[in-house]
């Protein structure tokens, strides 16, 4: 998906990596939750933080930062969880977001919304869905579809499943 793809005003949810401001088109976001237990899983790959339980579901948790090539900071008492709907490959998932705060849906126009600079850019061009300006603040708008591949899809789904199996109560042999 790219700048010419949008062709009307959507609403965006804004959260910080550090001291960058992102934003992910509000259709691709199901809630943002507080920072609750987050249950590890050993075999997860080194971005996924673990699972956390949402209403009985075992949904697993990326940390953005880590997927982003960002160091580990300690969380605060800001960070939360964008619980993400994603279609990868034509495969339905959820997937937990971890993020440094959250802050605010905004609405943005086509008009203020430009191609990402394909020099001097931190970010991958591939993952940023375009620039967005609001006053003189920058935006990057990620495409949240493209942060994951097929590889992290396979991996989270059986991280999850892991987790699922795990978390099962054992049976007494029978005697």
């Amino acid at each position: 998906m790219s700048v010419e793809s949008i062709k009307e005003t959507a609403q965006y949810i804004t959260f910080k990596l550090g001291d960058e401001l992102f934003a992910i088109n509000v259709g691709q976001v199901r809630e943002v939750l507080d920072l609750s237990l987050i249950t590890k899983v050993p075999t997860a790959p080194s971005y996924m933080r673990g699972v956390v339980n949402v209403r009985g579901s075992a949904i697993p948790v990326v940390d953005l930062r880590l997927k982003f090539g960002l160091p580990r900071v300690k969380d605060s008492v800001q960070t939360r969880i964008i619980v993400l709907e994603l279609e990868l490959d034509g495969e339905g998932l959820v997937l937990g977001g971890l993020a440094d705060s959250v802050h605010e849906v905004i609405e943005l126009e086509p008009g203020q919304i430009n191609e990402p600079p394909r020099i001097g850019m931190r970010w991958k061009t591939e993952l940023i869905q375009g620039m967005g300006k609001r006053g003189e603040q920058f935006i990057i708008i990620l495409d949240i579809a493209k942060v994951f591949s097929m590889d992290d899809l396979i991996k989270l789904e059986a991280t999850q499943q892991s987790s699922v199996e795990n978390n099962k109560p054992e049976l007494a042999p029978a005697s």
